[in-house]
């Protein structure tokens, strides 16, 4: 009888390839019988400090293979993994271990160097004797398929993240779906943020069928770097968000070579980036994949191979063999193939809910209609339609959720971080579109009574939200629009303009000219200066890339990524690269 509990079947593959690679990081690498043993100690050493079946375990960790051990070890005392993203600000780390009742909190070094929530019992596994000590024997603690394996937090709409709870089962029918073509997915790259539900991909699909993970460095990767990462580990499985997808297809063609499979999604992927990858590389497969982390990561996927012909859009395929996809009207009715309906998801997958919040639970875990009694589907809010040949393409959102660079961002979550400003009588956010497809989020505020520090606004906002929930614009206003019945008009929002606080300085020389010039072309400003800033200019991370890559193609400069962040401005970026060659020459 085939098992649905995540240590078993890890189990079941060490004893198959016990001396196989299993999990590496540059010249460090691990074998399956390795692992094994140091996830016992550790979970021994959890189960000493009081884990039991069920019990939140946080994880805060660089990326490493620290990482992989940590969440295997949880998984193995029966505990439930939470991961805390190492790029929250340090009041929404210590609201997610407080809102998960942890009992633990898992940490290395480096993490502790900068500071960790408090009020928990934290061990440091890269520094911690008494974990060598412990037996490196399975501590067989039974384990029910139905138990939480994870609680993954997502944006919320309440203005606080809320947290996934995915049991065992649920990621173990996953990872060994029938559709998958496991032998692609024999190297992946572990690159995403762990605290992202594409993580569940990246760690279980390569440990549960034998393969091997590659652990990337920690921090911001640059194209160059992923790129030589495929090349050298031999990558053959990888998933990209839509949005970096098209950036390299457009911008870094060569990173796909070697590759296998690619899954991409999150986000409205570029026909034409499709194609030209298909183009340079023919044995690739595409595989645009939709899901939830509600629904345990992927509920569909469409494989695209070099037949693939680009039309307006990439459809999203057809639901996982395992998975329903009904498309409803306003009254739980089927519409017709070619009309819009909203996405509910059923069958295998559909989490227990959102952690604590039996209330945020009802209102989209709604009863099955279609199902047996008892099943429930998942309300997912976006819409989509069914084309001719059944496909699923997706055309929108129902409600204020959002896609930025991959990651679902609540409006309200945002806006209720602008408004606990103090002096601001209302505030609003909305989406706007560039030309090139980029989303960027801009904060509407009316103050009580004068001006408002926008400035002083980022700052309190960057210490409540990462950064890519972040306005890219602040725009005050007098009065926020309404129409004629007295609903906000958020067509009526005027244009930002995303230019910097400071006054316009033309450059002064041929570098900064041209340093101006892919600033424009990138960030799809009409004038920049020298003292403008990327980030005040509404840059983000995936405009930082195709930055780097455009001064690379450019002026055949490499510039590493954290430079960027360091010298944000025109005038620092070209001082830094006149140094650069004063000390080369």
């Amino acid at each position: 009888m085939e098992s649905f509990v995540i240590s078993e079947r890890f189990a079941g593959q060490v004893a198959r390839t016990p001396e196989a690679i299993a999990v590496s990081a540059g010249a460090t690498a691990l074998t399956y019988r390795e692992l094994d043993e140091r996830a016992n100690r550790l979970a021994h050493r959890l189960i000493g400090l009081g884990v039991r079946q069920d019990d939140r375990v946080a994880v805060l960790l660089e990326r490493s293979i620290d990482l992989v051990v940590a969440i295997l070890a949880t998984v193995k005392a029966g505990g439930v993994y939470v991961p805390v993203h190492e790029d929250y600000p340090p009041d929404r780390q210590q609201w997610v271990v407080d809102h998960a009742e942890v009992t633990v909190l898992l940490a290395d070094v480096a993490m502790r160097r900068g500071g960790l929530p408090s009020g928990v019992p934290v061990l440091v596994v890269d520094d911690d004797p008494a974990t060598a000590g412990q037996p490196a024997t399975d501590p067989s603690v039974p384990i029910h398929p139905d138990q939480l394996a994870y609680v993954i937090h997502t944006s919320g709409s309440t203005g606080h993240p809320k947290g996934v709870a995915v049991t065992q089962r649920d990621v173990v029918r996953l990872i060994f779906n029938s559709q998958w073509t496991v032998e692609r997915h024999a190297r992946v790259l572990m690159v995403a943020p762990y605290a992202f539900n594409v993580s569940t991909y990246e760690i279980w699909m390569p440990l549960l069928h034998g393969g091997r993970i590659v652990v990337a460095p920690p921090g911001r990767l640059e194209p160059a770097t992923l790129r030589e990462l495929i090349r050298r580990e031999r990558i053959t499985g990888i998933h990209l968000t839509a949005g970096l997808f098209r950036v390299l297809a457009e911008e870094s063609l060569d990173t796909f070579t070697g590759l296998s499979e690619i899954l991409t999604g999150g986000d409205v992927i570029a026909p034409g980036a499709v194609r030209r990858v298909l183009d340079a590389c023919p044995d690739i497969v595409i595989r645009a994949m939709y899901g939830v982390t509600e629904c345990s990561l992927f509920s569909a996927h469409n494989p695209l191979d070099a037949s693939f012909r680009p039309g307006s859009l990439v459809p999203l395929g057809d639901a996982f063999n395992d998975v329903t996809i009904h498309l409803l009207d306003n009254r739980l009715s089927p519409v017709p193939n070619g009309v819009e309906g909203e996405i509910y998801i059923a069958g295998r997958g559909v989490s227990r809910g959102y952690f604590g919040r039996t209330d945020l639970t009802a209102e989209v875990f709604v009863a099955d209609p279609f199902g047996e009694p008892g099943t429930r589907m998942y309300r997912t809010g976006d819409l989509a339609r069914r084309n001719d040949d059944g496909l699923l393409e997706l055309v929108g959102r129902a409600s204020s959720q959002v896609k930025i660079l991959g990651f679902r961002v609540e409006l309200a979550e945002v806006e209720a971080a602008l408004a606990s400003y103090p002096g601001l009588a209302q505030v609003v956010v909305v989406v706007r579109e560039l030309e090139s497809g980029e989303k960027r989020l801009v904060g509407y505020v009316v103050p009580e009574a004068g001006d408002v520090d926008l400035g002083a606004l980022r700052a309190h906002v960057s210490k409540a939200l990462p950064d890519y929930m972040i306005p890219a614009a602040f725009v005050q206003l007098a009065s926020l629009p309404l129409t004629a019945n007295g609903k906000l008009d958020r067509k009526a929002m005027p244009e930002p303009d995303f230019e910097a606080a400071a006054a316009y300085r033309a450059p002064e020389t041929p570098l900064q000219e041209a340093l101006c010039a892919i600033f424009g072309s990138v960030l799809e400003v009409p004038q920049v200066g020298i003292d403008d800033s990327f980030f005040d200019l509404g840059g983000q991370s995936l405009q930082a890339m195709r930055l780097l890559n455009k001064i690379k193609t450019d002026l055949d400069v490499d510039l590493l990524i954290n430079v960027l962040f360091d010298k944000p401005t025109v005038a620092e970026l070209a001082e830094h690269i006149d140094g650069a060659a004063a000390a080369a020459a």
